[in-house]
């Protein structure tokens, strides 16, 4: 089978056959897949009048655990995103009524970021559709070559500096 970045390649190889264009085959894929995978997911989180980057905070602050929250540096490094951002985020999400800003018991100067209710509930319901979505958009990939590609994928970002979340 023949797609858009074996056209690519050929068409490079004809005309600099003196470059080695191999490297195509797995960046260009990982970038086509990255555009067709986002689109599909904003599609599915419009579905539940959210965007991706709003599932993704609540998300982390519902998988870490603590009825507390996070203090926006935590949030900052668990979501990988900058402070302006977050910011940006949290201050939207408050808005929406998803999360609230509460003072740390303790330190004074510090805010935690907490779920409401609501936002609680909106990742409880939306997580097992998610998961059945993207377990859609994999489906065409056997168990095995799935945990194959995950594999070759955590080896491949460990190797350009990406790490566990502290």
């Amino acid at each position: 089978m023949t797609d858009a970045i074996d056209l690519i390649a050929a068409q490079w190889e004809r005309e600099r056959p003196d470059v080695d264009v191999s490297p195509m085959a797995v960046i260009g894929r990982i970038t086509r897949l990255a555009t067709l995978l986002d689109i599909e997911l904003k599609k599915f989180f419009a579905g539940h009048d959210l965007e991706f980057w709003e599932f993704d905070v609540l998300a982390t602050l519902r998988r870490s655990g603590d009825d507390s929250g996070l203090t926006a540096g935590a949030l900052n490094r668990a979501a990988m995103r900058t402070s302006g951002a977050i910011t940006n985020r949290v201050d939207r999400l408050t808005a929406r009524g998803l999360v609230r800003r509460a003072a740390c018991p303790g330190d004074r100067r510090a805010i935690r970021v907490q779920l409401t209710p609501e936002g609680r509930a909106l990742v409880d319901k939306v997580l097992p559709l998610h998961m059945a979505n993207e377990q859609r958009l994999l489906e065409s990939l056997g168990a095995g070559n799935r945990a194959q590609l995950a594999n070759l994928l955590r080896d491949l970002a460990e190797s350009l500096g990406d790490t566990t979340l502290d």
